[in-house]
């Protein structure tokens, strides 16, 4: 038995659940770089713009406050949260409140859009690795039960190849976890820095209001 394989040997050895961990590889990484790029393309920065905001609003500069926000792109996520609050100020605390919570939700809901297929690969993975390693050791003992001279290497080898799926399918569960993680953490400082600038913005808009 050689020292090493390629992956394409490894593949092979697989046998055909490798095919399924092949889709599912894919699958982890298509959604991996579709939730980045779409989380770090757009301005997930909250804390400059509600100090720009806030700086606008101590001046009684409401609409201008206002106008900042709408010209920028929806590529700027905090803004139109911040936004909504300004717009609804008129209506009170608690409906200014409620409509950015609310614009909060729809945008970080869309953040999280691809998270649920994450966690199912991250389950599904090494449920199938382990389906595969299951199946090989069958054909691993069917092997023993007719072999005429049965030795240590027959075993090992057998068992060998069988625990290959169970190797692939941990990597590519550990793979979507992992990121899972990292971009639930991004999504999670997000919403903490939102709902703070929430916070210190109500108690400007209704002394504006006030006057």
């Amino acid at each position: 038995m050689k020292n090493g394989f390629s992956v394409i040997e490894l593949f092979k050895l697989g046998g055909p659940f490798m095919w399924i961990l092949l889709l599912f590889s894919i699958a982890t990484l298509a959604i991996i770089i579709e939730r980045c790029v779409y989380i770090f393309w757009h301005d997930c920065r909250v804390d400059s713009l509600s100090d720009s905001v806030k700086a606008l609003l101590v001046q009684g500069k409401k609409r201008e406050a206002e106008q900042m926000l709408s010209s920028f792109s929806h590529k700027k996520t905090a803004a139109s949260i911040l936004l909504c609050l300004l717009e609804n100020a008129r209506y009170g605390e608690s409906r200014m409140e409620k409509a950015a919570e609310a614009e909060a939700q729809e945008r970080i809901r869309r953040m999280e859009n691809g998270f649920n297929y994450l966690t199912a690969l991250s389950s599904l993975a090494p449920l199938t690795g382990f389906l595969g390693t299951v199946s090989g050791m069958i054909g691993a003992f069917k092997s023993i039960a007719e072999a005429t001279d049965v030795n240590a290497q027959l075993v090992a080898g057998g068992i060998y190849e069988a625990l290959i799926t169970t190797v692939f399918g941990l990597i590519i569960a550990i793979a979507a976890l992992v990121a899972y993680n990292l971009l639930v953490q991004k999504i999670d400082t997000f919403a903490a820095e939102t709902a703070r600038s929430i916070n210190d913005l109500i108690p400007e808009l209704i002394e504006a209001q006030a006057v």
